[in-house]
């Protein structure tokens, strides 16, 4: 498959907006954490560009391989923290909104990461899902191996 559109270069506004959301997200949401979400929405949507940069970059930053590999899987791990499966968890519901966020999982993730810890971490998954339906219908692909 071949890259389509170059939307960074077709909409430079509209994409820049993208990137100063993403700046912004980047400095409110901790690593590894803001990793986590990106690869599991990501694993989601089938995005093989972003499933691709946020396990290297999840390498990268000294997660062990296979907590990276186990993200798919994190409801059976043991060796993600609870504040790391509310946020997986919400990072599924919202990524794959039709079911909607339970009034459990929003009370759960509200008391994990208060008023503002919320607002940030639901924007960081809107966020990924965009940069995914960026990605997947103009065919970016990640660097050859």
């Amino acid at each position: 498959m071949t890259e389509r559109i170059d939307i960074a270069s077709l909409a430079p506004e509209g994409y820049r907006k993208v990137i100063n959301l993403d700046g912004y997200i980047g400095r409110q949401i901790e690593e590894p954490l803001g990793n986590f979400i990106k690869l599991r929405a990501s694993q989601l949507n089938g995005c093989t560009f972003c499933v691709d940069m946020h396990s290297v970059d999840l390498q990268a930053s000294g997660v062990p391989l296979r907590k990276t590999f186990s993200v798919i899987t994190w409801r059976e791990s043991e060796w993600f923290t609870p504040r790391e499966r509310v946020a997986l968890e919400l990072t599924e519901a919202v990524t794959l909104i039709q079911g909607g966020v339970s009034d459990d999982l929003y009370a759960r993730a509200l008391a994990e990461f208060g008023e503002a810890g919320l607002a940030d971490l639901i924007l960081a998954i809107g966020l990924i899902n965009i940069w995914n339906r960026i990605a997947i219908p103009t065919h970016l692909r990640p660097p050859a191996l």
